[in-house]
């Protein structure tokens, strides 16, 4: 459980540093965009890398893991694209989300 809740908090981070710039810093220079996602995403790695190497040495495999991510990316995506970013709520969400259920049956059986 700490793996899944350490990987949501560095998702958390890693949404805002790759996608908060399009809203908050868009009519900056790109590279002003580029070091405060740096700084950012160096919140996420302290982290994302002990979540990862917590669940590795625990009972996920790497695919698992990978997949997890996938799946925290979407939880925290659609919040975050709808709710922060002014995106409208579409099905697409929902169909990836069934493809995402589909990966995890499989790299979890």
């Amino acid at each position: 459980m700490r793996t899944i809740v350490l990987l949501v908090i560095s998702n958390v981070f890693m949404t805002f540093a790759w996608y908060a710039h399009l809203k908050n810093f868009n009519n900056r220079h790109w590279l002003i965009a580029v070091f405060v996602s740096w700084g950012i995403a160096f919140f996420e790695y302290l982290v994302q890398v002990p979540a990862n190497r917590i669940g590795y040495a625990g009972s996920f495999s790497l695919a698992q893991l990978k997949i997890t991510q996938e799946v925290i990316t979407l939880c925290v995506f659609v919040p975050f694209a709808v709710y922060y970013m002014g995106v409208p709520l579409k099905w697409d969400f929902l169909w990836a989300g069934c493809c995402l259920a589909g990966a995890v049956f499989f790299v979890f059986r």
